[in-house]
């Protein structure tokens, strides 16, 4: 019986500590798995281009447009030219009619002619006393030096009423209202007879308005996010709703260099040809930009970007240990996006990224195969 005793307790102390160390090597496998590197897809970082479109409203504006206003207090005498008439450069619009005028004309005229006979006569009343004077002790220096003076005299005054002839006759040709460029008249506010002038009822609005239509400018603002992407004479396409199955084309031109402070955009305007006048002023246009970044620009898959609370980043694999680097975005468009920081070409960045993989931890990396 003692025996029998002896031989169940050492059986029992064997299993007991079988046990025990199948669990102790149990935790040493568990404790190894946990200290193993996690593993994680990687790519080589590489410069690339996006190319993406973005579409505004503009406006059509006449290329030049002007409202024609008389310049002196006149009654309209003749009409030449309608809404809708297209009209040259230099061509008759309208004649005016201002009796005063004619009259101040006429006395500045008369004034002149006399003052031309007098300065004619004291010049050379002049002339013959110098002559005179070439003999000793016939004609003394003073009446000499007035004679001149009085030459001198009638010349300024003469003068000074051939300015204001040409000033009035200067008033004169205002009373003839004529297009200062090739375009077609769009409104007219005057009838004949009524009075027109730089004060009055006359000029609360404007004779003609002058609009030209066979050029054409095309005016959009451009959000601040995309200013970098258009540049001078980049081809624009358009397109409006009286038209909408065609496309028309336009250049950009001229760039604001700056933003309107209540939009937060540029304003850019293109030029439109437009020789068969299909296109008109004031028209709301769609506009297509076609948008290209840098080649030289890093693009990554939008997964490889971690949009955190805090920062935006990538990370690179440094070392086998993981490193989160700060970066911009750029344009983003089906899966690629542009970024911006410190970072190489061939910098092995993590493929699919997130904040579980901590800054410094030891990884496991595999290259990601390329789309054939």
């Amino acid at each position: 019986m003692t025996n029998l005793k002896k031989y169940f307790f050492a059986a029992s102390a064997g299993l007991s500590a079988a046990f025990l160390f199948g669990c102790k090597n149990s935790h040493q496998g568990n404790d190894q798995k946990t200290r193993e590197a996690p593993s994680v897809e990687v790519f080589s970082l590489q410069e690339g281009k996006i190319n993406s479109s973005m579409r505004v409203p503009g406006e059509l504006v006449s290329f030049r447009d002007v409202d024609l206003y008389a310049k002196v207090s006149s009654f309209c005498k003749q009409l030449y030219a309608d809404v809708g008439t297209e009209v040259r450069e230099g061509q008759l619009l309208a004649l005016m009619e201002a009796p005063e005028i004619v009259s101040q004309l006429a006395s500045a005229h008369a004034r002149v002619e006399a003052l031309t006979a007098t300065y004619k006569a004291s010049k050379a009343n002049y002339e013959r006393l110098l002559e005179t004077s070439k003999t000793p002790g016939t004609i003394s220096q003073n009446d000499l030096d007035q004679a001149l003076g009085k030459s001198n005299s009638d010349y300024s005054q003469l003068e000074a009423a051939q300015s204001t002839q040409k000033e009035i006759s200067q008033m004169q040709s205002y009373l003839e209202i004529r297009a200062p460029f090739d375009g077609i008249i769009s409104a007219r506010n005057v009838s004949l007879g009524a009075y027109v002038g730089p004060s009055g009822k006359g000029s609360e609005f404007p004779m003609f308005t002058l609009n030209e239509q066979k050029k054409l400018r095309l005016v959009v603002y451009v959000p601040e996010a995309y200013t970098s992407y258009l540049h001078q004479d980049d081809e624009i396409r358009f397109s409006v709703k009286a038209y909408p199955n065609d496309k028309f084309v336009g250049k950009v031109k001229r760039l604001a260099g700056a933003l309107d402070k209540r939009l937060r955009a540029q304003r850019i305007e293109m030029d439109v040809a437009n020789e068969n006048k299909k296109l008109l002023p004031g028209m709301i246009a769609e506009v297509e930009f076609s948008l290209s970044t840098n080649p030289n620009t890093f693009v990554v898959p939008s997964s490889a970007l971690v949009n955190s609370t805090e920062r935006v980043f990538v990370i690179r694999i440094t070392d086998k240990k993981a490193d989160w680097v700060d970066v911009k975005k750029g344009m983003e468009i089906n899966g690629q996006v542009e970024i911006f920081g410190p970072l190489n070409l061939r910098d092995q960045l993590v493929k699919t990224a997130s904040e579980e993989i901590r800054k410094g931890a030891e990884v496991n990396t595999t290259t990601a195969k390329k789309k054939e």
